[in-house]
Formats: structure tokens, C-alpha cells, sequence
């Protein structure tokens, strides 16, 4: 079953690169936990969409697929272009909602992690790297880099 549901997920990533971010929806069950917020397929769906809206040529991409007994863990690297105005603000903590297109590219990796029952994703928790996201776009300065030591 472990090397099935690894399976499961490489197929979304293909989906996803075949037919589309949100088409990814259908690997994920009816109703489901998504970071620890009871959901269902719907509300998948309609945060992809707003990703999608926000990032139009959004792309995401596998790296290392892992699994180990119902779980399955993706390091990928997402990437887009800032070309529309985010409006949930359950995407990226909020972090985008209503802001205006920059028009700038971002590229970073996600970790995330599915828990798998019955061929369908029931659980998903993510990692992100929302901050480097808003440094590409250029919605936060830089890091300052120290040179003491």
C-alpha cells in the first residue's frame, strides 16, 4: 500500500502538469482535514482556484516523493508569475489577499505531507516558504545578510 499511495501522489503531480493546478482536486477524498481545518473537496478546489488566479502559469513540481505506512511527504518546487489579486485568505496565510499583481516571478520549494485512505488523499498538511515568496515578488526587503562571526 505504501508504494501505491507514492504512486497516487506522482500521478497528481502529473495531473497536474497534463490538465492543470486545480485538477488536482480529485486526489483528494469528499471530506478531509486540510492543515487541521475539517474541508471538503469543494473548498480544495476553490483554494486552488484562487491560486491559480493569483499565479496563472503556476507550476508545481516533484523533487523527492517519501512514504511510510498512510503517509506520503513531496518536497516540490512551485513557481509563478504574480499576475492576479489573491481573495482567500486561507492561501498563504493571507498573505496576497487583495494585493495588486507585481507582475514579478517567484520560485520555492513546499513540503507536503498527505495522509492517504483508500486511493484518496484524506489528510494534507504543507510547509512553505511564504516568506522568500513575498521577497521574490518584492512585497518584503531582503534579508540582511550579516557578515559578523
Amino acid at each position: 500500500m505504501i508504494e501505491q499511495n507514492k504512486v497516487t501522489i506522482w500521478q497528481m503531480f502529473k495531473t497536474i502538469e497534463q490538465n492543470g493546478f486545480t485538477a488536482q482536486s480529485e486526489f483528494f477524498a469528499d471530506h478531509l482535514i486540510n492543515h487541521g481545518i475539517p474541508v471538503n473537496r469543494d473548498m480544495v478546489r476553490a483554494i486552488l482556484q484562487d491560486i491559480l488566479n493569483t499565479f496563472p502559469d503556476v507550476k508545481m513540481a516533484p523533487l523527492h516523493i517519501v512514504a511510510e505506512g498512510d503517509w506520503v511527504v513531496a518536497r516540490c518546487m512551485l513557481s509563478g508569475t504574480h499576475k492576479g489579486i489573491g481573495q482567500s485568505p486561507f492561501v498563504h496565510e493571507g498573505l496576497l489577499a487583495g494585493v495588486p499583481p507585481t507582475g514579478k516571478n517567484f520560485k520555492t520549494e513546499h513540503i507536503h505531507m498527505f495522509r492517504m485512505e483508500d486511493g484518496l488523499i484524506v489528510e494534507h498538511w504543507a510547509a512553505r516558504n511564504d516568506v522568500g515568496m513575498a521577497r521574490q515578488l518584492g512585497l518584503l526587503p531582503e534579508a540582511a545578510i550579516s557578515t559578523a562571526g
